[in-house]
């Protein structure tokens, strides 16, 4: 994955990504992993990261997924991909764990042709 932050707009995959942790961190923090607050913490996560994004006023249409998963010594493997023009478009993905839990927050920043 190439990453392009100097350039006048193109995506910014290190604050696109630290945007993500403080919205995890700010979420779920050092709660507990509970399955039946799950779907809550995944909707809240990809809302607020996406108003983040949005804030930022750059020309991109944003995908945003999030996965939470309990630690129980299972592995956990993810892979995204796209086809995609690597000079104006971008993304990152964060990882994200606490004592009880796994988040994989993965961003997509498709630029806004004129």
């Amino acid at each position: 994955m190439e990453e392009f932050s100097g350039e006048e707009g193109s995506f910014n995959s290190e604050e696109a990504s630290n945007s993500v942790k403080e919205c995890i961190q700010s979420i779920i923090g050092e709660e507990s992993y509970r399955q039946d607050t799950v779907n809550q913490w995944t909707a809240k996560i990809v809302e607020q990261a996406l108003t983040l994004l949005v804030k930022q006023t750059k020309s991109y249409k944003y995908i945003v997924s999030c996965a939470v998963m309990q630690k129980s010594g299972a592995g956990l493997h993810t892979a995204n991909s796209c086809y995609w023009d690597t000079v104006t478009d971008g993304s990152c993905s964060v990882k994200w764990e606490n004592r009880t839990m796994y988040c994989v927050v993965s961003v997509f920043a498709v630029a806004l042709t004129p």
